[in-house]
């Protein structure tokens, strides 16, 4: 089972269907004991940093998420993924959960072209660069879906892929440990996308 922590932020269904089309069983929770019951678990989220962190608090499965990551592979994913980094910065300065060494800022001032829209959204290739095994099916310059306006920094320790937006380098995916997260999101990343949700129901 596939724990999809839920919390009042994210895509829900679009990425429940996605993992059952796969023939894996996603469950919908926010109860404590399925999240420790699950082989895996997934930290989806949309919306501002500060908002989706105070959610998650109110919860309750900060620490259980914490605990849990020693144990089974967790994937963040968009938001999800932002939130699992030691601060962001949106809207002020808000702390994350730490899991990753990093912060998340704007993507706006390190765009090379002011012309170029924020939030960074639509398809755009992701560059490899390490192996990893949620990557296993995946192949450099594949394309994947973005929507976002701030992204993650200096974790290059941690980074496996990043894509270009504007000369910014844009942390695509990245892993520390039990953890991993995407910047995009694979529910909407089509065929590559469904080829790294098989690849994280393995790991």
């Amino acid at each position: 089972m596939i724990a999809i922590v839920d919390y009042g932020v994210g895509n829900l269904f679009s990425l429940s269907s996605s993992l059952r089309a796969l023939g894996l069983s996603p469950e919908v929770t926010a109860d404590a004991d399925r999240l420790r019951a699950a082989e895996r678990i997934i930290l989806p989220g949309v919306g501002a940093f500060g908002d989706a962190k105070a959610k998650l608090e109110a919860t309750g499965l900060i620490p259980v998420l914490r605990e849990e990551s020693e144990k089974k592979p967790l994937l963040g994913i968009c938001l999800g993924m932002q939130l699992l980094f030691d601060k962001g910065f949106e809207y002020g300065e808000h702390a994350g959960l730490g899991l990753i060494p990093g912060v998340v800022d704007s993507l706006r001032p390190d765009l090379k072209d002011p012309a170029l829209k924020v939030p960074h959204m639509g398809w755009n290739s992701l560059r490899i660069l390490r192996d990893d095994p949620l990557l296993r099916y995946f192949q450099d310059g594949e394309y994947v879906y973005y929507v976002h306006s701030f992204y993650a920094k200096d974790c290059a320790a941690s980074t496996l892929a990043v894509s270009d937006y504007g000369g910014a380098s844009v942390t695509g995916a990245v892993r520390r440990g039990n953890v991993w997260g995407t910047q995009f999101h694979p529910e909407k990343s089509g065929d590559a996308g469904l080829r790294l949700l098989k690849a994280f129901g393995e790991l």
